[in-house]
């Protein structure tokens, strides 16, 4: 047999045998083993390949179905394990080197468009990932780089071919970098280097998703091919960039890679980056790491092959001008000019499509840039200014290639020369100005640039200024002078290009910077929301790097001169958006006191120049043309119009600085008091001119009218040719005196704020509000606040007089000016006594509130975003509301009654439509009515106004009467609604009658009521504004009112189905009703009037009509449609309620006896009924009831004896009730009574929480009558439920609740056997109780146990659960022995073994270390917590190899890690005066290092801070003793917590904000604290002051830290600057490294103009 085998080779070869046989022979020859050829498997390889080249060469002839078989084989060959195991052993088997071309031509086979090839593509795929799987295959290509240049080429183009075709769903996107760009842009805000691509990257999980539907278009065989494709591809980058590193010859592998590579690789990575914008990706199968790897090896093929160190010769020799490489020439050789090379291959046309070029060149030059940087940006000493050099000039031979024209005259003549690179073939650009392709991707490819420039630093300013003739701030300026020429405001990467050259150095900017405020501020007209967030930043660093250099004057003077040209348009976009308005007040506050009146100077000297000469010369110019009219007074008009409109900006503007500047006080300098003096007594003047202006211009119009009104009959056809007299009718409504009356009552309120305030606070300053002049024909013994409101009031200071015309802004502003007098008016008492004083006060109260425009502007929920100048005729009902509500304690008392009737009206109806159309909440720092009114009801100012809540009060409750009339009286109407209808009655007599309703309901059980589901729904809705308003605001007449009415509703009141309705009920309106009634109810109780209703009705006539209402209600099954939530939702507030009750009563300490027996006596009663009655449901509402009613007696024990006297007996009476309600509670259902009470099935938890009422009831009776031999009357059922809980709470899944409620059952049962442990009986008996006591402790803790470690907890309910737990070890071990703690301390030791960890077992070991920790709370007897504390030092050993060890697993650190160190922590804290050895503590600092603090979530991150932070403080605190020794390693963890948070905290783009931030905020206070508590120990750290600030210096010096961090951490370090000596300063500053040593200069010289002249300042007065 082996010998017909072995005759295989010969069939192979001959020509006799078909193919078809040979191939069957193949096959078996290769997988049979006892075919015996030698070297059988590189025989059968070459056969194979030797066929597959002899039909390619037309030398051999067989169908193509062989041809295809062929292929199979060799792929079959190439991925069996047999070929791969001979490999690894090192048998050697190779391919023919013809192989390769054949290779490469399939390849080129299959990208050829059209082609049909008989081999399927798949298959060539994967042979060529066999072959490149195993070195010894793939040395067919490696040995020969030009073959790997080539494969990869094809490989590349295959992929982009790929890429590029169409959707079977839609057509290719030509301009799909359109798409990218507006995806893009907001995420490349001045990126780092380092970040240049993940913003690309991390959009495809944000793409991905969206097209999934576009998978079950595409074939899955095209999708699997495509994916092969990619695979394999990465495999041929891989194998290129290893043979490529091989190379030794560096120039060769530039020339490859830029003659045959850089084109079809950048193409690629533009493709498989933008792609993702498309559904291609999604259809090839391409996932996002995929993506991500192939990206990263074309990166790595173009960084070393065109920016290797040996190229650095030749950039510098064709970079660097002749006199700054002076020198250097002639060095390595290499390229002739590298950069010229790359660049034209970039530029030239042919590798992609037309559409497709400028995008990839675009995201290449970037990129191109980075590497660069990253190979030889870097340098030391004298190197690095020079390497900084060579970048900037690869820099400016980048940005010319993006087609933009640079301004030659503002370049060196070098750079002149080198702007424009062209390889030798190619003919020269024209010269004339030309334009890119696409904006948009110019400008994210210069942001690009230039942010990387940034981030670099590569530019020194004073280095270029002094050695490099400014080359690079002339480069940067004709950038600048780019942007400026070719403005795209439009563009959000505009804007960021700007804010980029801004940070380079302000000096870039600066000549133009009247352009760049005009373009990109004043005028800037687009309001998408990605430009005016990209314009808002650079506004806002424009305003912060001209306040650093101290030059905001400067800025506002360009500014003024922008505002002040003629506008473009009608309207300019508004001038100060929210963000700027808040960055402009932190740098005015940042800015000295001279600079900010230097700034409102200006403002009002352009107000003056440009804009009131404007005015009155229109105006003059106007009477001189009234008659001719015509297109002189349109020109008149529209001169006036940009007038107003250049006023306005301008009021506005001086509004904000003049808000934001730093009053006057007592230490102001008299310079200082003075210039404002004079700016006051400036604005003053400007404000009456413009008043003036506009009473004039009201006299002219009148004047005009009279005349019109007289002209003959004959005259006035030619007069309506020249002046109609709509036009003079008109002319008083005109928009430039509307804005110019909105401008001068701005410039008026804030002027009069500013003068108050100033007044108020600086004693130098004199007030010029006195000087107001009185109106004619006034008196003179008028106050001058008293004329200012009656002026108001009167229209003289707003000349429209208030009419329909007057614009929403001005009736805001006098409204506000009008409570600025209001104001004043109050402060001056001789005012208030003044005859007519009230009588302005009402009318001037009554002018604020506008009743008419508070009824008219209800409609709609429009935002107002909190300024003046926003208000609008939408805008305007938000704002008034907001200033009538902020200003209530002012004007309430001022008020109608009618006014005060309207506000409320106003209140309710916008709170009643912000629920019931579920609005959303505006954005931070909007307002809108229905905000304002939901926020006012919230506060307590509501409350302190004792007529207007009186007025909400009455009208909730007349609209919760319309409610009620409205329903439904079954039998007879209640007495108190005929009375209501009669509305002659007396309050007094309302009471009376409601209390005589509610009595008659309770007693019968009838329901007086109903009430249909809408009318359900109406009140639910008033319930939830009542639920808003406090109670102790409530009146001694209100509060009576509205209780009984609740319990009214509560007792007489039921729902029916509503027929009518058009919407079906929601199922639960039925038990929000009830609950939210009986919600209300208690909060009411806590009211500190609720006296004043316990006089009309007492408090146990109150419990019991509640309870009897709801047994009634559920006997007549009421309550069959609720379900187990509602239900248990209900009979938790019943409970509330009658706790809360029953506490009033108990605690008010009258008539206690009376009351309780009352409720007592009727529970006793209906209880036996109940029971018999089998109504599940009443029972559980009696449960409730009896369990709440003990649960207050008991919490009330040992007030005084008379008192104790009274519960005992209640209590004992309650107990004997609640027995037989509870075993019928637990008694098996039938089917029938289960049908008849759906509500029966109640959570474990509460009838467990009963039963525990029920025993501790038993056991207070017991302890206050001191029997001798205490026993209990329901033993026998606390024992079963103890089994029954010890058996079930550990055994599957339980609630939460439950849990709880079972182990305070366990809690209070053991303490009920211990006490009634046998004492005084006889010995058997005793021994035998001990006993079963015993084993109760060992079967608690047995649970315990399990409990713990029980797979379905997790580390949040074991954390809910450690109360509870805690309470349990305590009741366990109050009285125990030794031997029940060894117990105990047993099965700690056998849980804190490391073995149990390492073999995944972590929640037994955390059941062992929760156990402790809560042990070491625990009060012991004197033996037990000797043995205790002495174990304790083998424990705290145990737990420090725990930490240990988990450490190594980030992932148990939240839930084993940060538990085992609070663990420690308690002991040590426990500990103190206990562990008295240095060693045990220093052990649990050595276990803190090990704990991971890095690379962690934020919430994981914050509970492994503060547990270390605690064992730090801990430590400090408790074991003082062994700082001493300890010191340095107390050091080095906390230095791990100070290094962890300045990682954590540093500056991340828009990152600083949210809950996240808030998490490093409070870490950093942590860490000033832990300084604090350093410096207050200072013998032990004295030593080691100066290494604790150089540890801070060094690690502040690695990152930028968000401002708020950086706050907290200053503040910390200060307080060790304090304890440093002059010596240690000295050798700071001598002994740290340069950069580190800057820090600390800045650091020290803060600490001394801030920290130390204010220590020193208390130090003086300090004994």
């Amino acid at each position: 047999m082996a010998a017909i085998y072995s005759g295989i080779h010969l069939k192979l070869k001959s020509p006799q045998t078909p193919w078809e046989d040979k191939l069957k022979l193949a096959r078996f020859a290769w997988i049979s083993t006892q075919c015996l050829l030698p070297n059988k498997e590189q025989v059968l390889v070459d056969w194979c390949t030797h066929a597959l080249t002899g039909w390619y060469n037309k030398k051999v002839e067989f169908p193509e179905k062989v041809l295809e078989g062929l292929w199979c084989y060799l792929d079959d060959l190439l991925h069996s394990r047999k070929l791969h195991s001979l490999l690894k052993q090192g048998k050697t088997i190779s391919l023919r080197l013809n192989m390769a071309q054949l290779l490469l031509d399939r390849l080129q086979e299959c990208a050829r468009v059209g082609s049909t090839s008989p081999v399927c593509v798949s298959t060539i795929l994967s042979v060529y990932r066999g072959l490149l799987s195993a070195p010894a295959l793939s040395a067919v290509f490696t040995t020969k780089y030009e073959l790997m240049v080539d494969l990869l080429a094809k490989f590349c183009s295959l992929a982009c071919r790929e890429l590029q075709q169409p959707s079977p769903t839609e057509p290719l996107k030509t301009e799909s970098v359109t798409c990218q760009d507006e995806v893009m842009d907001e995420g490349l805000q001045t990126q780092s280097s380092s970040n240049l691509e993940s913003s690309q990257v991390g959009l495809i999980t944000e793409n991905s998703s969206d097209q999934k539907e576009f998978d079950s278009n595409k074939p899955a065989s095209k999708s699997k091919k495509a994916a092969d494709l990619f695979e394999v591809l990465l495999q041929v980058l891989s194998c290129y960039l290893s043979v490529q590193r091989q190379q030794a010859n560096p120039n060769r592998v530039f020339t490859m890679v830029t003659n045959q590579l850089i084109q079809p690789l950048v193409l690629l990575r533009h493709l498989l980056t933008s792609g993702e914008f498309s559904p291609s990706h999604t259809q090839l199968g391409l996932r996002q790491q995929l993506c991500r790897d192939l990206r990263i090896k074309i990166d790595s093929i173009l960084q070393f092959s065109l920016f290797p160190s040996e190229h650095l010769t030749s950039y510098k020799e064709e970079l660097l001008p002749a006199k700054e490489d002076s020198g250097k020439r002639g060095g390595v050789k290499g390229p002739l000019k590298p950069v010229t090379a790359m660049l034209s291959k970039l530029s030239s046309q042919g590798y992609c499509e037309i559409s497709l070029h400028y995008a990839v060149k675009s995201n290449t030059l970037p990129l191109l840039f980075k590497f660069f940087l990253e190979g030889y940006g870097k340098g030391r000493g004298d190197s690095e200014e020079a390497q900084k050099m060579l970048c900037f000039y690869f820099l400016t031979r980048l940005v010319p290639v993006l087609d933009v024209n640079l301004d030659e005259h503002l370049l060196s003549p070098a750079k002149a020369q080198q702007s424009v690179s062209v390889s030798p073939g190619q003919e020269s650009p024209p010269a004339s100005p030309c334009s890119p392709e696409s904006w948009g991707l110019t400008l994210l490819a210069v942001e690009s640039l230039l942010s990387q420039a940034l981030s670099a630093d590569i530019y020194n300013v004073a280095a270029d200024r002094i050695r490099h003739g400014e080359v690079q701030l002339n480069f940067y300026r004709a950038v600048g002078q780019m942007l400026y020429n070719q403005a795209q405001p439009s563009i959000p990467a505009w804007y960021r290009c700007l804010k980029v050259l801004l940070g380079l150095n302000h000096l870039i900017l600066e000549p133009e910077l009247d352009q760049l405020l005009s373009s990109a501020w004043v005028n800037s007209e687009c309001m998408e929301t990605r430009v005016q967030k990209a314009r808002q930043l650079l506004v806002c660093s424009l305003l912060e790097t001209f306040t650093k250099l101290r030059q905001l004057p400067r800025l506002f003077c360009e500014l003024l001169s922008v505002i002040c040209q003629p506008a473009l348009d009608a309207l300019r976009p508004p001038l100060l958006s929210d963000g700027v308005s808040a960055s402009l007040k932190t740098c005015l506050l940042d800015t000295p006191p001279s600079q900010s009146l230097e700034i409102c100077s200006s403002v009002l000297e352009s107000i003056r120049r440009h804009v009131l000469c404007d005015l009155e010369k229109g105006d003059s110019e106007a009477e001189r043309m009234e008659v001719d009219g015509g297109a002189d007074g349109d020109k008149i008009n529209q001169e006036k119009e940009d007038a107003s409109l250049k006023l306005f900006s301008l009021s506005q503007l001086l509004h904000v600085v003049m808000f934001s500047l730093r009053t006057l006080d007592n230490t102001s300098p008299l310079p200082i008091v003075k210039k404002s003096q004079g700016l006051m007594e400036e604005m003053q003047q400007i404000v009456k001119e413009l008043l003036n202006l506009l009473s004039r211009e009201v006299k002219a119009v009148k004047i005009n009218r009279k005349s019109a009104q007289k002209t003959p009959k004959k005259s006035k056809k030619s007069l309506d040719q020249n002046v109609p007299e709509k036009v003079l009718e008109s002319k008083i409504e005109a928009p430039w005196e509307q804005r110019t009356q909105e401008a001068a009552l701005l410039l008026r309120y804030t002027w009069v704020e500013v003068d108050t305030l100033f007044f108020i606070h600086c004693s130098k300053y004199t007030t010029l509000d006195s000087a107001q002049t009185a109106a004619p024909g006034e008196t003179e013994a008028l106050a001058p606040a008293l004329r200012q409101i009656e002026g108001l009031l009167c229209g003289e200071i707003s000349p429209a007089r208030l009419q329909p015309s007057c614009s929403p802004m001005s009736r805001l502003l006098l409204k506000l000016l009008t409570l600025q007098q209001i104001k004043k008016v109050l402060l001056d008492s001789s005012l208030l006594s003044e005859p007519g004083t009230a009588a302005l006060l009402n009318k001037a109260a009554h002018f604020i509130l506008a009743k008419s425009e508070l009824e008219t502007g209800q409609g709609g929920e429009q935002v107002w975003d909190g300024e003046i100048g926003s208000v609008n005729s939408c805008s305007y009902p938000a704002a008034h509301w907001y200033v009538v509500t902020s200003n209530l304690p002012l004007i309430a008392p001022y008020l109608s009654g009618e006014d005060v009737g309207s506000m409320v009206e106003v209140l309710f109806s916008s709170v009643l439509s912000r629920e019931t159309c579920g609005g959303k909440d505006p954005p931070p720092g909007c307002y809108t009515v229905s905000l304002v009114s939901s926020q006012l009801l919230q506060s307590p100012v509501l409350a302190e106004l004792p007529s207007l809540f009186s007025a909400a009060v009455t009208s909730l409750t007349q609209r919760i009467t319309v409610v009620l009339k409205a329903g439904h009286a079954p039998k007879i109407c209640p007495r108190f609604l005929k009375l209501q209808e009669k509305e002659a009655c007396s309050t007094l007599v309302n009471k009376e009658t409601l209390v005589g309703d509610i009595l008659a309901s309770s007693e019968t059980g009838e329901v007086s009521i109903l009430l249909t589901d809408t009318q359900v729904k109406e009140l639910v809705k008033s319930l939830q504004i009542l639920t808003k308003l406090n109670p102790d605001g409530m009146s001694s007449e209100d509060l009576p009112s509205v209780f009984l009415l609740l319990l009214f509703m509560l007792t007489s009141t039921s729902q029916q189905s509503d027929q009518d309705a058009v919407d079906p009920p929601e199922p639960r309106d039925g038990a929000v009703y009830p609950v939210k009634l009986l919600r209300i109810l208690t909060c009411l109780l806590e009211g500190r009037n609720f006296s004043s209703v316990l006089k009309i009705i007492h408090g146990g006539t109150l419990l019991q009509a509640a309870v009897s209402s709801f047994l009634a209600q559920s006997k007549d099954g009421r309550f069959r449609a609720f379900s187990s939530t509602d239900w248990l939702e209900l009979i938790k507030a019943v409970q509330s309620f009658v706790r809360c009750l029953v506490q009033l009563i108990i605690s008010r300490n009258s008539s206690v006896r009376l009351n309780l027996d009352q409720f007592a006596t009727y529970l006793t009663q209906v209880s036996s009924k109940q029971i018999a009655a089998s109504c599940s449901g009443a029972v559980h509402l009696l449960l409730a009831s009896l369990s709440s009613f003990c649960q207050v007696m008991n919490s009330n024990l040992g007030r005084s004896k008379p008192m104790d006297q009274t519960l005992t007996q209640m209590l004992t009476r309650m107990t004997t009730a609640l027995g037989p309600a509870v075993e019928s509670v637990l008694k098996p259902q039938t089917v029938s009574q289960s049908a008849l009470q759906p509500t029966s099935a109640l959570s474990q938890a509460f009838i467990v929480e009963v039963v525990t009422v029920m025993l501790q009831s038993e056991l207070s009776a017991l302890s206050v009558e001191d029997e001798k031999q205490p026993t209990l009357s329901h033993m026998c059922l606390y024992q079963s439920f103890c089994q029954q809980i010890l058996k079930e709470i550990s055994s599957a899944h339980r609630p939460m609740d439950f849990l709880v409620s079972s182990l305070h059952f366990l809690s209070v049962f053991y303490t009920a056997v211990r006490k009634t442990g046998g004492e005084g009986e006889q010995e058997e008996e005793g021994e035998e109780k001990k006993r079963r006591k015993d084993e109760l402790y060992m079967q608690t803790l047995q649970t315990l146990h399990r409990l713990l470690t029980a797979s379905w907890l997790s580390s949040n309910d074991v954390s809910e659960l450690e109360p509870a737990v805690q309470e349990l070890l305590r009741h366990l071990l109050e009285k125990s022995t030794t031997g029940q703690l060894n117990l105990l301390l047993l099965l700690i030791k056998e849980g804190l073994d490391i073995s149990k960890l390492r073999a995944g077992n972590y929640k037994e070991v955390l059941s062992a270390v929760i156990i402790t920790k809560l042990l070491s709370c625990c009060q012991l007897p004197e033996p037990c917590s000797k043995a205790l504390w002495l174990i304790t030092p083998q424990i705290i050993s145990a737990m420090v190899f725990l930490v240990r060890s988990s450490s190594q697993d980030i992932s148990l650190t939240h839930p084993f890690t940060v538990p085992t160190v609070t663990s420690m922590t308690s002991l040590l804290r426990q500990g103190e005066g206990h562990i008295t050895n240095p060693h045990h503590v220093i052990l649990v600092l050595e276990a803190l290092q090990a704990v991971p603090l890095d690379h962690l979530a934020p919430p994981v991150y914050q509970s492994a801070f503060l547990a270390v932070h605690e064992a730090l403080f801990a430590i400090i605190q408790c074991h003082p003793q062994v700082m001493l020794k300890a010191a340095p390693s107390f050091l080095n963890v906390f230095h791990r917590l100070l290094a962890s948070i300045m990682q954590e905290g540093r500056q991340r783009g828009d990152s600083g904000t949210g809950p996240d931030s808030d998490v490093y905020l409070q870490c950093s206070r942590l860490i000033e604290r832990m300084y604090s508590h350093v410096a207050a120990t200072a013998e032990s750290f004295t030593t080691l002051s100066a290494f604790m600030v150089a540890q801070y210096v060094t690690e502040l010096q690695k990152v930028t830290l968000r401002p708020d961090i950086k706050q907290h951490l200053t503040e910390g370090i200060y307080r060790i600057l304090d304890l440093c000596m002059e010596q240690d300063i000295k050798f700071l500053t001598a002994g740290l490294q340069m950069g580190v040593r800057e820090v600390f200069n800045e650091l020290y010289s803060s600490y001394t103009h801030y920290h130390k002249a204010q220590r020193q300042g208390e130090d003086k007065y300090t004994v």
